[in-house]
């Protein structure tokens, strides 16, 4: 069996999501390749595993003459999709959704996708997000839905104890962009920094990504309010790296604050779980599957800064309930989100599509 899929460049969770599904596959005897229509900075992540990156029409038809896919896997670019059948592509191609920014752009782009999703594509895939149900069942009711977690961890990827830090870390993942709400982290920070002032924030992002305004407004923001002294940018770290600085963060005393308005899955934030970095996050909707509030993490409402900061000072001082939720935390992640069940899942909708199709 030979799969492909694709995305429109390597990085972030997709990046991460394609690397980690593919490696599970492989370990089932199942040959993956990877397609990006752009090069990214998460490729050097990669190994043992076929990457193409290809724009050209004549690029993608003649891989997809080299290779008979049994499945294709497309997500989010439904130009792409319709290229690929326009090449003659007649197996099953599945169209997938991961997240699509705030509500209003996810609903305009479903609104806008929904006909050349239907003439071209055999079913949806999407992690158990509500809004992304919600808008995928109103526009296209009448398509096979598959809906299950994202798969988390890699081998190796998970805690390791290191000689403790002398501060406390507060960390955020992502880009500088209008829905991974970095502006809300720095104020938490602010407030944080009254109480614990030898607090750290660290940032981590793929500098090559963002949003010209919001990094303008970024850099305004870092020198009008003094914190560049407490701020310390990390940019394209290396994936394997990324569970020592994980574990790193958890051992000293910190935490990671996710701030997104709205996400589909989460992957900092599932990663964070499984290397025991306790985690305090916006309700963005794709992070409820992972953080139980008071139990595996910490949930503040969003725009709320002063709640943020109590909640994050709860994590740093109670000590019980930090032991409690990064204990709890690791266990969720490793229960219900392995790449052991969603391959699982995985192979049965392929299954069913199969049959389907042969009808």
């Amino acid at each position: 069996m030979k799969i492909l899929f694709t995305f429109y460049n390597p990085s972030g969770g997709m990046e991460t999501l394609n690397r980690v599904r593919c490696e599970a596959l492989a370990a089932q005897g199942i040959e993956c390749h990877l397609l990006y229509t752009h090069p990214g900075e998460g490729q050097r992540n990669i190994r043992n595993i076929p990457v193409h990156i290809i724009r050209s029409d004549e690029a993608l038809a003649n891989l997809l003459a080299a290779h008979a896919f049994d499945l294709i896997v497309v997500c989010t670019d439904i130009d792409l999709a319709v290229r690929i059948r326009g090449h003659g592509y007649s197996g099953l191609l599945i169209f997938e959704l991961q997240g699509l920014g705030r509500i209003q752009e996810a609903r305009a782009v479903i609104a806008d996708f929904s006909g050349r999703i239907r003439k071209y594509t055999d079913a949806l895939l999407y992690p158990e997000t509500a809004h992304l149900r919600q808008l995928l069942r109103e526009h296209l009711p009448d398509m096979p839905h598959y809906c299950f977690d994202d798969p988390v961890g890699l081998v190796n990827f998970e805690y390791t104890a290191y000689p403790p830090r002398k501060y406390p870390v507060l960390a955020w993942v992502g880009r500088l962009q209008a829905n991974k709400n970095w502006r809300e982290f720095l104020q938490i920070g602010l407030e944080l920094l009254k109480i614990r002032p030898e607090l750290y924030l660290w940032m981590f992002q793929d500098d090559t990504l963002f949003d010209p305004d919001e990094k303008a407004a970024f850099e305004q923001f870092v020198a009008e309010t003094g914190i560049a002294s407490r701020l310390i940018l990390y940019s394209n770290v290396a994936h394997e790296h990324m569970a020592d600085y994980l574990s790193i963060i958890g051992d000293s005393g910190g935490l990671l604050c996710s701030t997104s308005v709205l996400e589909g899955f989460g992957y900092a934030v599932a990663e964070a779980m499984l290397c025991r970095c306790p985690v305090l996050s916006t309700d963005s909707d794709g992070i409820r599957r992972l953080v139980m509030h008071n139990q595996t993490g910490k949930i503040y409402r969003l725009g709320l800064i002063s709640e943020a900061a109590t909640a994050a000072a709860s994590l740093m001082f109670d000590q019980p309930l930090r032991a409690s939720i990064r204990r709890k935390g690791e266990q969720h992640i490793r229960r219900n989100l392995n790449p052991e069940l969603y391959i699982t899942r995985f192979l049965q909708m392929y299954s069913t599509l199969s049959k389907r199709n042969k009808l």
